[in-house]
C-alpha cells in the first residue's frame, strides 16, 4: 500500500502538522497490518465495514479507550475520503459509522495564585536554561499559543517594538499575538545571552537546547512538567494546559469569547468552548456569592 499520495495531500491540501500526518499515517498502516495479518486482505481500500468493526473490536480488546478508537477511525476515515476523491473507491466504508460513546475530558487549568507563585519564586543564576525556561513557561501561558507553534517559532517572527509576534498555526494560518511588556523584556534579555553562546545565524528558531540546537517536543513538555509540579500536585501538567490555563483565566477575568478564539488561532467559537469552565475556585466563589444558603 503505497501511502506517499495521501501524506501528499495531508500535507498540501488539508496542511496538517507533521505530527498529525504521521499519526494518521500510523493509523492507516496499522489498519492495512490487519487487514492483512488477519484476513489476508492485501488492500484496506477493498475493507467492508465488517473488517473495520472487527479492528475496532481488537483495538479495545487491546485496551484502548473509545476516545483512542475514535481518533484511529477519524485517521482510516479521511484516508477513505481521499480514496473517494480519486475516485479509487465508490463509496466509503465508515460512511454510516458513529463514533464510540466518550466521557468529556474535564482538565483543570491551574490557579492564578499557582502561576503567580511559580513564577514569582522562579530561581535564575544568569546561566542560558534557568532564563530560557522561564521565557517558554511564561511564553505559553501569556500568549496560549501551541507547543508546535512555540518549537516553530524563529527570531524573524518576533516584533518586540511592537510587542507582538507572529505564529504560523495550523493548517499554515498565520496569526499576530500581542506580548506583555515584561515578557518582551524576557525575550530581549534571553536572545542576547542566546546571541552571545551560539551561532544563531545557523539556528533561526527562538527556542534552542543547551548545546544550540532546535528545540524539540519532549524536552518542552520535560520543562514544563518539571516547574509546574513545584506548585501542584494537579496529574495533568504540560504545555496544553498552560494553553487551557490561558483561555480560562481570560475568560474569568472578563474577556470575550471571540477574541479569546483569535488568540487561540481557533477557526470556530466550538473549539473555544472546550476552555470556557472556571476553574473551581471561581466554580467555589461564585457559588458561595450566589447559592441564598449562604446569604443567612
Amino acid at each position: 500500500m503505497a501511502l506517499t499520495a495521501f501524506r501528499n495531500y495531508l500535507e498540501h491540501e488539508r496542511k496538517y502538522s507533521v505530527h498529525t500526518i504521521r499519526a494518521y499515517l500510523k493509523d492507516v498502516s496499522q489498519f492495512a497490518a490487519f487487514c492483512l495479518d488477519e484476513f489476508e486482505e492485501p488492500n484496506p481500500e477493498h475493507a467492508p465495514y465488517s473488517l473495520i468493526r472487527s479492528w475496532i473490536i481488537s483495538l479495545l480488546d487491546a485496551g484502548l479507550d473509545n476516545r483512542s478508537v475514535n481518533r484511529k477511525i477519524a485517521s482510516l476515515k479521511s484516508y477513505y475520503g481521499y480514496q473517494l476523491r480519486q475516485g479509487r473507491i465508490q463509496s466509503s466504508p465508515l460512511a454510516g459509522h458513529r463514533a464510540l460513546k466518550t466521557s468529556r475530558k474535564v482538565e483543570v487549568p491551574f490557579s492564578e495564585e499557582e502561576m503567580q507563585r511559580l513564577l514569582a519564586d522562579w530561581p535564575e543564576d544568569g546561566t542560558f536554561e534557568p532564563l530560557r525556561d522561564r521565557l517558554l513557561v511564561e511564553l505559553l501561558y501569556s500568549t496560549g499559543i501551541r507547543r508546535a507553534e512555540l518549537i516553530g517559532l524563529k527570531v524573524e517572527d518576533l516584533d518586540l517594538e511592537q510587542q507582538s509576534l507572529k505564529v504560523l498555526g495550523k493548517r499554515k494560518k498565520e496569526r499576530i499575538i500581542p506580548l506583555l511588556p515584561h515578557l518582551v523584556e524576557h525575550f530581549r534579555r534571553y536572545l542576547e545571552l542566546r546571541s552571545g553562546l551560539f551561532k544563531t545565524q545557523e539556528v533561526p528558531y527562538v527556542f534552542l537546547t543547551s548545546t544550540g540546537h532546535k528545540m524539540y517536543e519532549t524536552l518542552v513538555y520535560r520543562i514544563i512538567n518539571e516547574y509546574l509540579s513545584k506548585v501542584s500536585v494537579k496529574a495533568k501538567r504540560s504545555p496544553h494546559i498552560l494553553r487551557h490555563t490561558f483561555a480560562t483565566h481570560l475568560l474569568n477575568q472578563g474577556a470575550d469569547m471571540n477574541s479569546v478564539k483569535e488568540l487561540l488561532g481557533h477557526a470556530s467559537l466550538a473549539s473555544t468552548q472546550v476552555y470556557t469552565h472556571n476553574s473551581i475556585a471561581e466554580l467555589k466563589r461564585i457559588h458561595h456569592l450566589s447559592h441564598p444558603r449562604n446569604k443567612r
